[in-house]
């Protein structure tokens, strides 16, 4: 039977200590993920779009990159197919995330992984690998693991949508000449970057970047989607050739 996540136990020492390292574990990436959420904020303001939709998208999405490839096509009345579609293939590699995520989560029941599922973003993955690389056998999260997850997640969760609403809000304080879409760049690479962890990870970047920059002028955005399907062969392949596991 699947078993409840348990309630944050906050007279646990355990607990504790690992929710508060994860909160300071995150700081760094969080600054990537504010820098994000300004530049989605301030694109969301600046789309045409109206204030509920783009407050609704800001709470609810919490995908920087899904909501800044589907702004424009969202403001040019796109079909809804079109904008699915490129949701979808830009969050595939939570997909990947999940195969692994499940091994220390999917003892739990459906409601309590639904919820952990939206505040598992990028660099929530990154640390919480690196401090915790193996799961309990039980398919459950031990005191720790949950403490960690927690600490991490709502940190950058409120990271994201501090920057988000601030940039919404104050977008026509902010001056162009800041040029946030370099911020939003910079950012990316910030989270991308702790993840390219060996030459494998390192060979499909690298040829997923070549792809993006020789296609940059497919439209609607398909380089992106050329690139991330030359990072899923490149990989798989060197998976094999390099024998990782």
């Amino acid at each position: 039977m699947r078993q409840p996540f348990p309630s944050p136990r906050l007279n646990d020492p355990v607990w504790r200590h690992e929710f508060t390292q994860g909160c300071r574990d995150i700081r760094g990436p969080a600054l990537g993920t504010l820098a994000m959420g300004l530049v989605a904020g301030v694109a969301m303001a600046k789309s045409g779009v109206g204030l509920g939709v783009i407050l609704g998208m800001s709470l609810l999405v919490f995908a920087s990159a899904s909501q800044l490839a589907c702004l424009p096509l969202i403001a040019a009345n796109a079909p809804l197919w079109v904008i699915a579609a490129t949701a979808c293939v830009l969050n595939l590699r939570f997909v990947v995330f999940s195969v692994s995520w499940r091994r220390y989560f999917g003892g739990h029941g459906r409601p309590q992984r639904v919820l952990l599922s939206y505040l598992a973003g990028d660099p929530v993955y990154a640390q919480f690998v690196q401090r915790h690389p193996v799961p309990s056998p039980t398919g459950r999260a031990t005191v720790s693991q949950q403490g960690y997850f927690l600490g991490l997640a709502l940190t950058n969760w409120a990271a994201w949508h501090a920057a988000s609403l601030a940039g919404i809000f104050l977008a026509d304080a902010i001056p162009t000449a800041w040029g946030l879409h370099f911020v939003g760049v910079l950012a990316l690479l910030a989270l991308a970057l702790p993840m390219l962890t060996d030459r494998a990870v390192r060979c499909s970047a690298l040829a997923a970047a070549s792809v993006a920059l020789a296609t940059a002028s497919w439209p609607m955005g398909l380089n992106v989607v050329a690139a991330i399907a030359t990072a899923f062969v490149v990989g798989l392949w060197a998976d094999r050739h390099w024998n990782v596991r």
